[in-house]
């Protein structure tokens, strides 16, 4: 959907991302691999998102939750992507789902991004639940930390809340990652094999230069969820940075073996046999790689 431009003109990470929409890596990468946004690379390969694809990736989600067909999203975003400018407007946006179509909010003007055509008010109207008001990234960001105050670790174990307690763990990430970990952990406690709370907890601890602890979460994690391709490639990435590159190597090759059209575990595994000098097989990732990209 976007086209990968420089980092400068890209300029929020996954993680800004995850922490501005309140949706998990999983999900995140999950939208990427269906094509709705194609985010730009950083120096380290990492992903780069614009302000475009930051509300493409909300729509997309929130429209996926609201049963409408893929195809149907994806051209709604493809022409909706041709009008959005380079930060918010003023008036903001609200894209909603109005049956199985896809209408758009600017200012006095209602209109689908498919068809061009105006949508009439009391249709909008009747879209109530299944809107969604795309906010920028301070908007956001206060929102979330507005929210986190509603619960804390101790009544969400109280009440067996797992997903309150995640939706929390997330919000706390920036300001407070002590009591996000100590949110996390609590959710293993509580839900073993959520996935997520893993990938979210593992992340943390690589972006704050504990590796060598990522590892060890994510071997756990492995253990209680032993098909998450993500979960590997996390784990992949945590060796990588450790310079454990065989290692990492078989659990890239473990990430393929659950999901073999994983584009970036292919991208990443070409690039560590080339550094090794295993020049045919980086010669089929690479290969894999674009064949995936093309597709």
């Amino acid at each position: 959907m976007s086209a990968a431009g420089a980092p400068h003109e890209a300029p929020y990470t996954l993680r800004q991302l995850q922490q501005m929409l309140g949706i998990s890596q999983r999900v995140i990468a999950g939208l990427v691999r269906e094509g709705f946004v194609t985010p730009a690379r950083g120096p380290h390969n990492e992903y780069r998102f614009t302000f475009q694809d930051v509300v493409l990736m909300r729509t997309a989600h929130a429209l996926q939750v609201a049963d409408i067909p893929t195809r149907r999203i994806l051209r709604s975003l493809r022409k909706l992507r041709e009008t959005l400018p380079a930060e918010l407007p003023l008036s903001g946006l609200r894209i909603t789902a109005v049956g199985d179509r896809v209408a758009v909010r600017d200012g006095e003007a209602h209109w689908e991004p498919e068809s061009g055509q105006l949508v009439m008010d009391f249709e909008i109207a009747q879209a109530a639940g299944g809107g969604v008001a795309v906010l920028g990234p301070a908007t956001a960001r206060a929102a979330t930390e507005a929210a986190s105050v509603a619960l804390d670790v101790e009544a969400a174990l109280e009440a067996q809340n797992v997903q309150a307690l995640f939706e929390r763990a997330q919000a706390w990430e920036k300001d407070d990652p002590v009591q996000a970990e100590a949110a996390y952990r609590a959710i293993l406690e509580l839900a073993p094999d959520h996935a997520d709370a893993w990938l979210n907890l593992g992340a943390m601890m690589c972006d704050g230069g504990r590796c060598e602890e990522a590892v060890v979460l994510y071997e756990s994690a492995l253990r209680n969820c032993p098909d998450e391709a993500l979960l590997c490639f996390n784990l992949a990435i945590a060796l990588e940075d450790l310079g454990r590159h065989e290692e990492a190597l078989v659990r890239y090759d473990q990430c393929l073996a659950q999901d073999p059209e994983f584009a970036d575990a292919h991208f990443n595994a070409a690039r560590l046999h080339q550094q090794l000098g295993h020049q045919q097989r980086a010669l089929r990732h690479f290969n894999a790689y674009r064949r995936l990209q093309k597709g």
